[in-house]
C-alpha cells in the first residue's frame, strides 16, 4: 500500500481517483480536492483533508460558502452596534482604553467573561438563529443576575429557566426589571431598543394531559414565544375524555407543529398522531402514580408510538419541545423563502 499527499493516507483508493479524476476533472488545492468548475463533488476517503477556502467563517462565526475560485467572502459592511457603542463610551471617557480592549477580544472570540463563573455565547443567536437561554438550578441569585444583565447588553429579551420563587425574589432586588411566571418558573429580562427575536410563521399548539402537566405546557409556551413562535394552549385534554380533543380537532390540525405534554401512561401523544398531519412532539412528564416511575414511564410509551414520526424530548423538558418547534418553524420557513426566490 502507498502513501502520497502530504501524508494522507489513499491506499486501495488512490487508483480509484486517478481514474475518477480522467472522467471528470477537478481542480486540486491544497491536500484535498476543491470544486470543479461545473459542479461540486465531495469525496469521503480515510486521511483527507478539505480544500482550504472551501468552508469560511464570517466574522459572527457564522459558516460561508466559498466564491467561484475557492478564496474566502469579501466581509460584510455592516457595523457591529456592539463596537459603535463601545467606542462611543470610549470617546466620551466613560469606558477606560484597556477595557475597552478586552471587550474587543471578547466580541472577537464570540462570548464574554462574567466575573469569574461564566462566560455567555454572544455568537449563540448568529449561529443558531436562536440566544442562549440560562439554566437556573445550581446558580445563585448574584451570578443569574450577572448573567442575565450582561446577555442583555446584547439581547432584546432574556430569559432563565427553572427558577423557584425565593430565587426570584433575591434576583429582583437586583434586577428589579425581570418578570416571573411562577406556573412555568421562567424569569425574563427584557432590554428596550434592542432588535426583537424575528417572528417565524406558523403556530404551534400546546396540549396537556392534565391540569398537573400544565407546569411543563407553560415553560414550553412562553419558551416558543421567546423564540418567535404565534403559540396557543389546549389543556386538560387527556385520553381518558377524548372528546375534548376530538371537538378541537380543527384548531390542532390548524396548527403546523403540534406539542402533546403527558404523563401517567403517556397516551396522548399516539392518539394526537394519529389525528394529525403535523408534526408531533412529545413531552413526558414526572405525573402519574408509582408505576409511572416519574416520567419514565410516558417516556417509553412515547418512544414506542405505533403512531409513526412521533419526536420525543426529555421528562419534563418543555424548554426542549419548545426548541424543537422553533427549529421546525425555521426550517419551513426558509424553504418558504427559497422556493419562492425560484419563482421569480
Amino acid at each position: 500500500m502507498k502513501t502520497a499527499c502530504s501524508g494522507n493516507v489513499w491506499g486501495p483508493y488512490q487508483k480509484r481517483e486517478r481514474q475518477a479524476s480522467k472522467a471528470s476533472p477537478v481542480r486540486q488545492c491544497g491536500n484535498g480536492y476543491g470544486p470543479s468548475r461545473s459542479r461540486v463533488t465531495t469525496r469521503s476517503r480515510p486521511g483527507s483533508r478539505l480544500c482550504a477556502g472551501a468552508v469560511g467563517l464570517t466574522s459572527n462565526g457564522v459558516t460561508s460558502s466559498p466564491t467561484q475560485n475557492g478564496a474566502a467572502p469579501a466581509a460584510s459592511q455592516s457595523v457591529d452596534p456592539q463596537l459603535v457603542s463601545l467606542l462611543q463610551k470610549v470617546a466620551s471617557g466613560g469606558l477606560q482604553p484597556e477595557t475597552a480592549a478586552r471587550h474587543l477580544r471578547e466580541l472577537g472570540a464570540g462570548y464574554q467573561q462574567v466575573m469569574d463563573f461564566a462566560q455567555v455565547d454572544t455568537w449563540r443567536a448568529a449561529r443558531t438563529g436562536f440566544p442562549e437561554v440560562i439554566w437556573g438550578p445550581g446558580k445563585t441569585p448574584e451570578q443569574i443576575a450577572a448573567i442575565m444583565s450582561r446577555l442583555a447588553e446584547t439581547e432584546a429579551a432574556v430569559v432563565a429557566t427553572r427558577i423557584t420563587p425565593e430565587v426570584y425574589h433575591q434576583v429582583h432586588a437586583l434586577l428589579p426589571d425581570v418578570h416571573y411566571s411562577a406556573l412555568a418558573r421562567v424569569l425574563s429580562l427584557k432590554t428596550p431598543g434592542k432588535r426583537k427575536q424575528e417572528r417565524l410563521p406558523g403556530t404551534v399548539a400546546v396540549l396537556s394531559a392534565g391540569t398537573a402537566d400544565e407546569r411543563v405546557a407553560e415553560e414550553c409556551r412562553i419558551i416558543a414565544d421567546y423564540m418567535g413562535c404565534y403559540t396557543f394552549k389546549l389543556p386538560d385534554v387527556s385520553v381518558d375524555g377524548l372528546h375534548r380533543v376530538l371537538h378541537n380537532l380543527p384548531a390542532v390540525r390548524a396548527a403546523d407543529v403540534i406539542v402533546v405534554v403527558s404523563g401517567t401512561d403517556g397516551a396522548l401523544p399516539s392518539v394526537v398522531a394519529g389525528l394529525v398531519e403535523t408534526p408531533v412532539i412529545a413531552v413526558p412528564t414526572s405525573v402519574g402514580y408509582g408505576a409511572a416511575l416519574q416520567g419514565i414511564t410516558p417516556l417509553l410509551s412515547a418512544l414506542v408510538s405505533s403512531s409513526p414520526g412521533v419526536s420525543v424530548v426529555n421528562i419534563d423538558n418543555g424548554f426542549g419541545a419548545a426548541m424543537v418547534a422553533a427549529r421546525i418553524l425555521m426550517t419551513a420557513s426558509k424553504l418558504r423563502r427559497i422556493a419562492l426566490a425560484a419563482q421569480k
